[in-house]
C-alpha cells in the first residue's frame, strides 16, 4: 500500500475548556481545519470530552478525520494528552477524570465558560466541574489510565515554563511509557532537540493548542501513512513499516 503524508492538528479545544474562546464552536473548528489544509484533528479539551461527540458529528461528510481526546491534568499540574480511536475509550476516561477531580464545583462566572454545544452549535448546558483543576492522579496514573483505555498519552507542550512535564518535573520519569512529546507551536522541533530534550527515543511532535478559532493549524506535523485511520496513527508515532513522524 503506498504511503502518502497527512497533514494532522491534534490539540485543539472547544469553548468548553475555560481558557478557550466561546467562538470556537464545533462548525467553525471543523471550518477552519479545512481552511488550513488540515486532514486530521482531535478534540482535547481540559479533563473532559463532552463536546468531543459535536466535533465528530459536525465533520461527517467533509473528509475531516476528527479523533476524540482530552488533556489530562495530573496531581503534579503536568498535562498530557490523551488521543482515542472511539468515543466509548475517552468517555470511559472522561468518568474516571471526573471521579478524580476535586469536588468543588467551579464558581459561577467561570461556569459560563465552560459551554456544552451541539454539532449545531447550539448550547446544551455547562459544566459546573473545575475543568482547570489538576487531579489526583499522578502523571504515571494519568498515562497508565490512557493506555488501558486504548489511547496514545503525549507530554503536552513540554517546552513551556508551566503545566509541562519539564517545568514541574524537570524530566522524563524513568518508566513513564509516553508515545510522544509535544513541542509549543512557536519552536520547531529540531530547536527543541537542541535546547531542551537531548533524549531522542521518542517522537516530537508540534501542534496548535488552539484556544481560539484562528489558532487552529498554526502549528502542525505530517504523518507518514497510508490512511487516516487510527490503526495508521498508531503505527506512524511508533515509527513502524515505514509509518513515520515526518514534519511539523
Amino acid at each position: 500500500m503506498a504511503l502518502r503524508r497527512f497533514r494532522a492538528d491534534l490539540h485543539i479545544h472547544s469553548c468548553l475548556s475555560p481558557c478557550g474562546e466561546l467562538s470556537i464552536y464545533p462548525r467553525k473548528i471543523v471550518e477552519r481545519a479545512l481552511e488550513e489544509g488540515l486532514e486530521i484533528i482531535a478534540v482535547t479539551d481540559h479533563n473532559t470530552a463532552e463536546n468531543a461527540a459535536a466535533v465528530l458529528r459536525a465533520a461527517e461528510g467533509t473528509g475531516l478525520t476528527v479523533f476524540p481526546g482530552m488533556e489530562l491534568t495530573s496531581e503534579e499540574e503536568v498535562h498530557v494528552l490523551g488521543l482515542f480511536e472511539t468515543m466509548e475509550e475517552v468517555l470511559r476516561v472522561q468518568d474516571e477524570v471526573f471521579r478524580k477531580l476535586p469536588e468543588t464545583e467551579a464558581n459561577a462566572p467561570f461556569i459560563k465558560d465552560q459551554v456544552i454545544v451541539n454539532e449545531g452549535d447550539e448550547v446544551t448546558g455547562f459544566s459546573r466541574r473545575f475543568l482547570i483543576a489538576a487531579t489526583t492522579m499522578n502523571v504515571f496514573e494519568v498515562v497508565e489510565l490512557i493506555h488501558r483505555n486504548g489511547g496514545l498519552a503525549i507530554a503536552s507542550h513540554v517546552d513551556r515554563e508551566s503545566f509541562s512535564l519539564f517545568s514541574q518535573l524537570g524530566f522524563i520519569p524513568p518508566g513513564l511509557a509516553l508515545d510522544a512529546l509535544e513541542v509549543s507551536s512557536w519552536r520547531s522541533r529540531e530547536r527543541a532537540r537542541q535546547v531542551i530534550i537531548a533524549d531522542d527515543s521518542l517522537p516530537l511532535v508540534r501542534f496548535s493548542d488552539a484556544h481560539r478559532p484562528e489558532e487552529i493549524g498554526r502549528a502542525w506535523t505530517e504523518f507518514r501513512m497510508a490512511a487516516k485511520t487510527w490503526d495508521e496513527l498508531r503505527l506512524a508515532i511508533k515509527g513502524s513499516g515505514g509509518r513515520t513522524v515526518c514534519r511539523s
